[in-house]
């Protein structure tokens, strides 16, 4: 059963109206389903819309953010629970232990290296919590395009590959990633393995 979802988004707004949109639906989103939000506690961008539009809905939000941002002054102060922590590594360990199922929304270096250390650690059994990706107006697209080249090129397993639970729709991909089903390879780096 999810509780609480981890979401990996931008500190930046975008240059288009519609990612913001799309962060303060997926909070509002989280809010009505009776799902708490984890993200990295920003107010600016992206995790900020996604933040007060949690908050707004009523929603449970929880915040992790290194020391050295929030003495930056970009930490949000309105949250029901805040965690500051030493750095960058200490963030998105707390988050996954906080979450029971992570999802990126469009983000730049910041947010793929949250998604593909949280798609590692599940890989090698580190965790079995569904991650998932909202691939909104195609943001993802050439992404997805790299991780099956990646696939066919044998660097990515198939399991691995479907592990990552791809939509276009916000509920939809909440449901999907509550009916996920744990990825489990015994073996995963053997060569000669099938992939």
């Amino acid at each position: 059963m999810i509780a609480s979802v981890c979401v990996y988004c931008g500190a930046s707004a975008g240059n288009q109206p519609w990612y913001a949109e799309l962060a303060r639906e997926f909070g509002a989103t989280l809010a009505r389903r009776g799902l708490g939000l984890v993200y990295g506690g920003g107010s600016v961008g992206l995790m900020g819309e996604l933040a007060d539009a949690a908050l707004a809905a009523g929603g449970k939000v929880t915040g992790v953010i290194p020391q050295q941002l929030w003495d930056r002054e970009i930490g949000h102060r309105g949250l029901t629970e805040m965690f500051v922590v030493a750095s960058m590594h200490a963030r998105k360990a707390r988050m996954v232990e906080l979450s029971d199922a992570f999802v990126a929304l469009p983000g730049g270096y910041g947010t793929l290296d949250e998604l593909f250390e949280v798609l590692t650690w599940q890989q090698i059994g580190y965790h079995h919590k569904p991650v998932g990706l909202l691939n909104a107006n195609g943001y993802y697209d050439s992404l997805i395009a790299f991780a099956r080249h990646a696939h066919s090129q044998g660097f990515v397993r198939a399991v691995h590959l479907d592990a990552l639970i791809v939509d276009t729709e916000i509920g939809r991909l909440l449901d999907r990633l509550e009916n996920a089903r744990p990825v489990q390879v015994d073996r995963w780096s053997s060569q000669g393995d099938e992939v």
